[in-house]
């Protein structure tokens, strides 16, 4: 399976038990963040902006304050992807 292939609703719920505080939203998977302020969560924001442009893969993302909110999905394919647990994987590292 190309990673760009969209998975299996078997395949996702298998990815998110690995995936702390990530859950299913329809086509997509997201996870809620709150950092101590807006300097934690933008500092946050910066480094996994530079992790979504290198995978070429970005996320939608709402941010208010010191709470930010990720949506992954692949528009492209019309729904999760190995790409989208692979950047979550990657975003979680941020926070180790």
């Amino acid at each position: 399976m190309a990673k760009r292939d969209r998975l299996s609703d078997p395949a996702i719920t298998e990815a998110l038990v690995g995936l702390d505080g990530w859950s299913r939203e329809g086509d997509s998977i997201t996870r809620a963040f709150e950092f101590r302020d807006f300097s934690e969560a933008f500092g946050f924001l910066a480094r996994a902006a530079l992790l979504q442009e290198r995978a070429d893969h970005h996320a939608n993302v709402e941010s208010v304050y010191n709470r930010v909110r990720l949506m992954l999905t692949t528009h492209d394919a019309g729904g999760v992807t190995a790409m989208d647990i692979a950047l979550a994987r990657a975003i979680d590292a941020l926070l180790r």
